[in-house]
């Protein structure tokens, strides 16, 4: 998806700044620089306005400050032989989306939420780039696509050949996948974008996509893994956060899940109610919360049974 000129997620013609191929993208990444990062404040005006008002100005803000965001998860993902320049197109679109539907009465910064929205757009279009059929549908089969080159390289086996039944059994086993798809996928590999790693991404024919294979950031297993987690935990605590009622949601909201905590001081001058009483509610909403995200957890199944 070369084309990153994507419309804002807002009833406008607004549009992000032009990434036109790789040649443009210094340019590019020169350009996103000039839009100011946020304060707290500005970022939760500027979404109200946008949540209540579609307000096509204030979701502009919102996309072009977090544009170095996207830019920097997408170069983690840049070992898969596929141009920087599309993945942070996919990236944008993802920050869209998570403006789209970000809440900011919920608590949280617009970059911790979105972050999530970035990282799945980027890896749907990985998948779908190296043309997977039926491969890399569930959360395991995802995972086994962006581990299998590691683990390979950790047990000494060639990249470009099929693997010896202990290793498949090993992949399977670490992985919690069957060792039919390890082969299957292992075998999609080989044939579906090694290849292309030779090619320049120069039109003067310097250069190639696997020099940048190398990369010191995180391993793309570990951000499956933590985008899958940190997804999770997010999921479960805005839904359990409807189990409380307005005060608690508020007292807790302020005293544990932001950046700049109020004092129950603070608190109880607000409610004009003791320093203690706040400090009961806290309690109180933070233990009702626990609960009410074990029980949702155990309903979705995503924590073991005990």
């Amino acid at each position: 998806m070369s084309d990153a000129k994507r419309k804002l997620p807002a009833r406008s013609g607004s549009t992000l700044p032009s990434l036109s191929g790789e040649q443009g993208l210094n340019r590019y990444l020169a350009e996103i620089k000039k839009y100011p990062i946020l304060t707290a404040e500005q970022e939760y005006m500027l979404a109200k306005r946008y949540a209540e008002h579609q307000d096509p100005e204030a979701a502009a803000q919102l996309v072009t400050s977090h544009l170095r965001l996207v830019s920097k998860i997408a170069m983690g993902y840049r070992g898969y032989g596929l141009p920087v320049s599309e993945l942070i197109s996919e990236g944008n679109i993802g920050l869209m989306q998570g403006v789209k539907k970000f809440e900011p009465d919920r608590g949280f910064r617009l970059a911790t939420y979105a972050m999530w929205w970035i990282k799945a757009s980027i890896q749907e279009f990985i998948l779908r780039s190296w043309s997977l059929v039926k491969i890399g549908t569930t959360a395991a089969q995802k995972k086994l696509f962006f581990n299998l080159r590691r683990m390979k390289k950790n047990l000494d086996a060639y990249e470009d050949s099929d693997l010896h039944p202990d290793q498949v059994k090993k992949i399977a086993t670490d992985l919690g996948v069957s060792e039919a798809e390890v082969v299957n996928m292992n075998r999609r590999m080989m044939m579906g974008g090694d290849a292309s790693l030779n090619i320049s991404f120069n039109e003067d024919g310097e250069g190639q996509w696997q020099d940048l294979l190398e990369d010191n950031g995180p391993l793309q297993d570990q951000l499956v893994e933590e985008a899958q987690e940190a997804g999770n935990r997010h999921a479960l605590l805005t839904e359990a956060m409807d189990s409380l009622n307005e005060r608690e949601r508020h007292i807790l909201t302020q005293r544990r899940l932001t950046e700049d905590p109020k004092t129950l001081e603070e608190l109880s001058q607000e409610y004009g109610v003791s320093r203690e009483r706040v400090r009961q509610i806290e309690v109180r909403a933070f233990e009702k919360l626990q609960k009410a995200m074990l029980r949702i957890a155990g309903e979705k199944r995503l924590l073991p049974a005990a």
